[in-house]
């Protein structure tokens, strides 16, 4: 049996890092003497990386923030969430038995994140999960950014797969959208960071524990992964 590519997406797929990104935004913006965002309405900014979190935050309270205070927060945010990537963050429920099955069924692993390679590193070396993935990119890592599909292909390329077969796991509809555009079957979770429920983006499986990925998976592509 050939080997068969899953590639996930980071923040909301394969860890809860709601905790730690929600918890600097609003360390930073105490710094600014701004009202703190509330957590589950900062958890649903994640998506669209720290410099939107920041921005959909200002928006709320009714400001707009010029490039120059932007890139100053930005750059706050960074350095204080490098310290404390992996204070609360946490792999969801069923990750580790999930990729294990995955991996008895000669699957390979990698990840295709917005968030900076650097992080993503950090964090998933934090959690002792670096060894899990034949690739980590992150934003930076090409200079692309999701939804640009080519960042998926050169995620799948990095890992040694072939878009023909390979599976992405999302949770928004940037990851949907990325994978559609990459001609790439999409598993979505709905446990993640999206503002809008993601069975409404009609991904070709919605699982809702990582019990359930291994059969989405075989739905999917069967004959591919068998």
């Amino acid at each position: 049996m050939a080997e068969f590519t899953v590639v996930f997406d980071l923040d909301g797929t394969l860890v809860d890092t709601a905790p730690d990104l929600v918890g600097t935004l609003n360390v930073v913006f105490a710094r600014e003497g701004l009202p703190a965002v509330p957590y589950e309405e900062a958890r649903n900014l994640i998506g669209g990386g720290a410099r939107k979190m920041i921005e959909g935050g200002l928006l709320r309270d009714g400001r707009a923030a010029g490039k120059a205070e932007l890139d100053r927060m930005f750059s706050a945010f960074i350095a204080h969430y490098t310290d404390h990537i992996a204070d609360l963050s946490r792999p969801f429920p069923g990750l580790d038995a999930a990729l294990d099955r995955l991996a008895a069924m000669q699957c390979r692993f990698a990840v295709c994140t917005n968030k900076l390679e650097g992080l993503s590193r950090k964090l998933l070396e934090a959690l002792g999960m670096t060894g899990r993935f034949a690739a980590i990119c992150g934003q930076d890592t090409f200079g692309i950014q999701k939804p640009d599909p080519e960042i998926l292909r050169r995620t799948i390329a990095a890992a040694v797969g072939r878009p023909d077969r390979a599976v992405m796991v999302g949770d928004s509809g940037t990851d949907i959208a990325t994978a559609r555009a990459a001609g790439v079957p999409v598993v979505a979770v709905d446990f993640g960071y999206s503002e809008r429920p993601v069975v409404d983006l009609q991904p070709d499986r919605v699982i809702g524990h990582y019990d359930e990925l291994v059969d989405a998976i075989l739905a999917i592509a069967p004959l591919r992964l068998r």
